[in-house]
């Protein structure tokens, strides 16, 4: 009955006859997914050991984000840190920062991700799909991939002689963001191109508890360009991009009587400040930023090339990346960048798949990566250093009937020095020590070394049910902050004390996982433990005469170490009944728990642990082929996310977090004319109920108390209506 009113609805809008529809659905066949992360050439994602979750441009389109991590949140295991709309970085299975890689254009991204308040400077639109690999992804990668890797892969080549693309415009109303990219690419007798330009801004978003959040908008623009060659003998291509992002740094300072969030003001003398009450025309401005802001710039160019060589293929990426990144914190100075980081990196991989022997697949490589850092401003928290990555890996795969074994080895060295800095009386810098100095960084080297390897089997037991499992073991080195930071970090506001001689960190974690997947069902469950050595976290001091230790009036932190276990997994379950094609229903769950060893209660949970997640979501959708209004979707879902009472008691490090649930709707449709594609149009909604919630790994929790309501911290986004229109462009 559903069906016969949509096949009819659909006639009258496109003035045409009612006709018998043959439905494509019906001659559907369900294909394998295939993955391309942590495997030296396609893969089938079922024969693949270790967890993979998977984004397609598709999924993206049809729910509402502020940012790639924010989109890829939905993968059950994937969560985010966030502070605000702009800012997120991600975390797989409870483990953040550098603990993860990800890869973009081929390379691993470097953007000094350590930091708490660093986000991922990557723009959603340029992503065309996005891998999770679950567990650590060292192998094919580089250290850090303790945690597992998220590659992003850009948009594919168009078709020999084929121009094509599309412009996609994006309106979200809590915040007024209001977005556009086009997208454009051609191939010419093998000459391949493509250009993307994406333009963001947004004034500040709001919630039921705290109305608009003042200094919460921002603006991002990206330009990527990429040319090359693609032949018979492979592709080389070069790719150009530029990132630019200015946002508001959310402090969450209030006015004592009326809670209403209040801004600095610099006084008539002109050397110091007062709070003021922030206006909401204020926070209903685009693009003008307060004093109090960031400003990251990220430029990238990456050389890539695949050559047929022998029986063999050849892979060699050479990048380079720049990421300037300025905080202004001080509304005294004016518009003056106290924070300025500009860390260089020169990423480089070199690899070589041999052909395929007898269901055998080997591939091996050598990458890593080259990297500086400069203090540019006039507040120091993190030396400046250089570093030098070196690996050597391995990888093979060998399928025997209904059996997939594989497995890798990997070695890593990393060479760093941190330098020297000498500050004067008011916090000048100086080219070295004098008479009232301060030596605010001492020079220190750091040599590590370790070995990683992942061996796994994947088993069909049936055509119904399958197996899997895998043991991996990890490693990564302290970074800049956990070895070398000594200052204020404003933008938190915590003292930060790194440990020049922490050692690296080493996991040992192992994955299994029984699946079954038919026409009408498809369901998989995950488990895995994961024991880390030496897993290094910020730890609050405590004063000799009690309370925490203050530093320049700031609670201060210290980077330690302890052992770790870390256990969960995801569950899921799809429906996609085949007599009832219109209709899927997907469920997910996953959940983690994460203690160091031998603490007492206080201080045995690993702080900002994931809490459980249970995601449920209905879509309806019908494909119209003969009509002009085709792919038409409806979707209603809920995300509830459990209470963590699992935290860090120790000096009141963290508190609990209530449940909460998310109720998220979205529609659309693609509009045709003479059989040709002109618009598709997504409605979206999240939040739908304006649900007030904290969120457990948000920075903004831990805000300034408001006193007129007594509710502590500022609360995520509410109530937010999304629509998306996508024009198609293809010509010959």
């Amino acid at each position: 009955m559903t069906k016969k009113i949509f096949v009819a609805v659909t006639a009258i809008l496109c003035n045409t006859q009612l006709m018998a529809q043959q439905d494509t659905v019906n001659k559907a066949t369900y294909l394998p997914e295939v993955i391309v992360t942590g495997v030296q050439t396609a893969t089938d994602k079922q024969k693949f050991p270790m967890p993979v979750g998977i984004l397609n441009q598709k999924d993206w389109l049809q729910n509402s984000a502020t940012n790639i991590i924010d989109a890829m949140s939905v993968i059950p295991g994937v969560s985010l840190i966030n502070i605000g709309p702009a800012i997120a970085k991600p975390v797989v299975r409870g483990l953040g920062y550098n603990r993860v890689v990800v890869m973009n254009d081929g390379i691993r991204q470097e953007g000094q991700q350590w930091g708490d308040e660093f986000g991922i400077e990557i723009d959603e639109y340029t992503v065309q799909r996005a891998e999770v690999l679950k567990g650590p992804g060292s192998l094919r990668y580089g250290s850090d991939a303790m945690a597992g890797v998220l590659n992003l892969l850009p948009q594919s080549f168009a078709s020999e002689g084929e121009t094509a693309g599309r412009f996609l415009t994006n309106y979200q109303s809590n915040n007024g963001l209001i977005a556009g990219n086009l997208f454009l690419g051609g191939n010419q007798k093998g000459f391949v191109w493509n250009v993307n330009y994406t333009y963001k801004t947004a004034h500040d978003y709001k919630n039921k508890y705290d109305g608009y959040v003042w200094n919460s908008n921002y603006g991002e623009s990206n330009l990527k360009g990429m040319f090359g060659v693609q032949k018979k003998w492979g592709f080389s291509t070069v790719t150009l991009s530029s990132f630019n992002l200015k946002t508001g740094i959310i402090e969450g300072a209030r006015d004592e009587v009326t809670g209403a969030f209040t801004k600095s003001i610099l006084n008539f003398d002109g050397t110091s400040d007062s709070a003021a009450v922030a206006t909401k025309d204020e926070m209903l401005k685009y693009n003008q930023y307060n004093i109090i802001h960031q400003h990251v710039r990220h430029y990238k160019a990456v050389w890539d090339n695949s050559i047929a060589l022998g029986n063999g293929k050849l892979g060699l990426k050479i990048g380079y990346q720049q990421n300037h990144r300025q905080e202004a914190n001080d509304i005294v100075l004016g518009d003056v960048y106290n924070f300025d980081f500009l860390q260089q990196t020169l990423n480089y991989d070199v690899s070589y798949e041999v052909a395929e022997i007898n269901n055998w697949k080997v591939s091996f490589g050598a990458n890593g990566m080259a990297q500086s850092f400069k203090n540019k401003g006039t507040a120091f928290l993190f030396p400046e250093y250089h570093a030098f990555d070196f690996g050597l890996y391995s990888l093979a795969q060998k399928t025997i009937d209904k059996l997939t074994l594989s497995g890798g080895l990997r070695f890593d060295t990393r060479h760093f020095k941190g330098d020297d800095l000498y500050v004067g009386p008011d916090g000048e810098r100086l080219t070295g020590p004098a008479a009232d100095a301060t030596q605010q960084f001492t020079a220190y080297r750091s040599n590590f070394s370790g070995v990683s390897g992942s061996i796994g089997a994947a088993y069909d037991f049936s055509k119904l049910m399958y197996g899997k499992l895998n043991i991996a073991g990890g490693y990564r080195a302290p970074n800049v902050a956990e070895s070398g930071s000594n200052g204020i970090h404003d933008g938190t506001p915590f003292y930060e004390i790194g440990d020049s001689k922490l050692k690296p960190e080493n996991s040992l974690q192992l994955d299994g996982t029984i699946g079954l997947h038919s026409a009408d069902f498809t369901a998989e469950a995950t488990l895995f433990i994961n024991s880390i050595n030496n897993y290094i976290f910020p730890l609050k001091l405590a004063s000799t005469l009690g309370g925490d230790s203050l530093r320049e009036g700031a609670p201060t932190f210290k980077f330690v170490a302890g052992d770790a276990i870390l256990k969960g997994g995801e569950i899921i379950a799809h429906f996609h009944p085949q007599q009832l094609k219109w209709l899927r229903w997907e469920n997910a769950f996953s959940f983690i728990s994460a203690i160091q060893k031998n603490q007492g209660d206080s201080s045995k949970y690993l702080p900002y642990t994931p809490p459980g997640k249970l995601q449920t979501k209905f879509v309806f959708s019908f494909t119209n082929n003969e009509k002009c209004i085709r792919d038409v979707f409806v979707s209603v879902g809920i995300d509830h996310y459990f209470e963590q009472n699992k935290v860090f008691y120790k000096f009141n490090n963290e508190t609990i977090t209530p449940a909460y649930t998310l109720l998220n709707i979205g529609a659309g449709a693609s509009f045709y004319t003479k059989k040709k594609q002109f618009v598709s149009i997504y409605f979206l909604a999240n939040n739908l109920a304006d649900v007030a919630y904290l969120s457990n790994m948000s920075r903004l929790k831990y805000a300034d108390i408001n006193n007129a309501t007594g509710r502590t911290g500022v609360y995520n986004m509410g109530r937010n209506f999304s629509i998306k229109l996508s024009f198609p462009i293809n010509f010959k």
